[in-house]
């Protein structure tokens, strides 16, 4: 079919013209030939060769053959007429006039260098779609924009100094009443947004002031928005102990995904059953990896040291911290609670006498759990207690508990900004923001 239609478009065109058939994109020459008349010139003639090169290929639908076949079968007919009308002379006996030969151009406009460019040998090469080139820059960060809330700024602020950035520009405010305003202050639009805000004390405030921020970003069109939430609150209440208990847990997950969270990184989050209570992608990132190397710092012989875990939920976070430090030993203090924020200690399952003994707790509260346990340890015989957390919540009253001298250091992170009226000469606390910058 290709070489019978190569041929009646060379006849067509003239007598002149080539009759081998013609690969497809190839350049034909018409300085020698004349325009087709039947097909307005040559650009037909070049659709006549282009789909005779096509259904060479094998590329052409139904659809497309059928007309193919048609423009070949009309231009066999007009070739004919052509021929007689060339041969036949006019009334006073002179030949036709014969008409200008078109200027030198390629059939198609395939712009420089199309000479060198290789054939399609496949329908899959001629019909492939040609890569966009990009007309940004490939580096990440010119896409990666970090806010903060007003929970933790100095966190928010060192984040930003580790990244390497700068933390972008909101504006928040509370109306009269205690309503929330939040305005992004530059376009956003199809970047990754990061919202560095902890649900710290006031909790509701702050947790509130994230949904805003959220709903804000999502209809400024950013690509993606990730919440940081450095402290996550309500998330000691992820299970029913009593009945007609609420799940708040699982209550400011479903809020915090219909907001337009994409994804969310938490840290040290009281249960590590909170991560399931998302639909969104978590990132769940513990905090021991800085207080492991701040303890390492104080060069305490490992058969000195032993590692306590104030009850009984706590134990798997206790033993997990245990193994990274060359698998110290472990103890358990036993402790009833009788109601909330109000513990009492039982008794010590293990052996602490003569050594250092380390709490360890994802968060301080009211500190009445960790202050009982380390009244417990010393009347054991323990040298020494260090409490470490990752939480400071130092609720009242925390500080005045803490700094009873009870215990030797208090280490704790940078998670929820502490104000200056709980911090005592005891107290440690360490930067995170390297772990969120990762």
């Amino acid at each position: 079919m290709a070489s019978l239609s190569a041929r009646s478009c060379a006849t067509a065109c003239s007598s002149g013209a080539p009759t081998e058939p013609m690969a497809v994109h190839q350049r034909v020459d018409h300085s020698q030939a004349g325009p087709c008349r039947h097909f307005s010139g040559r650009g037909r003639c070049s659709q006549l060769r282009r789909l005779s090169g096509l259904a060479a290929l094998n590329v052409l639908p139904a659809r497309g053959a059928r007309r193919a076949a048609g423009v070949q079968a009309h231009s066999s007919s007009q070739t004919a007429n052509q021929a007689t009308s060339q041969t036949a002379p006019s009334s006073n006996g002179a030949p036709p006039p014969s008409e200008p030969p078109a200027a030198s151009k390629p059939v198609l406009d395939a712009g420089r260098g199309w000479e060198s460019r290789p054939l399609a040998s496949s329908p899959q090469q001629l019909f492939r779609q040609q890569p966009i080139a990009s007309t940004g820059s490939s580096n990440h960060t010119d896409r990666l924009r970090l806010f903060s809330g007003s929970a933790n700024q100095a966190l928010a602020q060192e984040v930003a100094c580790y990244l390497g950035i700068e933390l972008g520009g909101i504006k928040i405010k509370r109306f009269a009443d205690g309503e929330i305003y939040v305005q992004i202050l530059e376009s956003i639009r199809g970047c990754d947004v990061f919202l560095i805000q902890p649900t710290c004390p006031p909790v509701n405030d702050s947790f509130m002031e994230l949904m805003v921020m959220i709903d804000a970003c999502k209809r400024a069109s950013a690509r993606s928005i990730t919440a940081v939430i450095p402290y996550y609150g309500y998330a000691r209440a992820d299970r029913k102990s009593h009945g007609r208990e609420s799940i708040a847990a699982k209550l400011t997950a479903n809020m915090i995904t219909e907001a337009g969270a994409s994804r969310v990184l938490a840290m040290d989050l009281h249960s590590g059953q909170c991560v399931g209570y998302f639909d969104i992608p978590v990132d769940h990132v513990y905090g021991d990896s800085v207080i492991l190397e701040y303890l390492a710092s104080k060069r305490i012989a490992t058969g000195d040291l032993v590692v306590v875990s104030p009850d009984v939920g706590g134990v798997a976070r206790a033993r997990a911290f245990a193994k990274k430090l060359n698998d110290a030993p472990l103890a358990i203090v036993d402790k009833r609670r009788s109601a909330h924020n109000v513990s009492e200690v039982m008794n010590l399952i293990g052996d602490v006498r003569g050594k250092v003994a380390v709490l360890v707790d994802d968060m301080i509260d009211t500190a009445g759990t960790i202050t009982n346990a380390a009244k417990v340890l010393e009347v054991e015989g323990a040298r020494e207690v260090y409490a470490c957390a990752t939480h400071a919540v130092f609720s009242p009253p925390a500080a005045e508990r803490l700094s009873s001298g009870v215990f030797q250091e208090v280490i704790v992170a940078n998670t929820i900004p502490v104000p200056e009226s709980s911090q005592f000469p005891c107290l440690t606390v360490l930067s995170v923001a390297n772990l969120l910058g990762e």
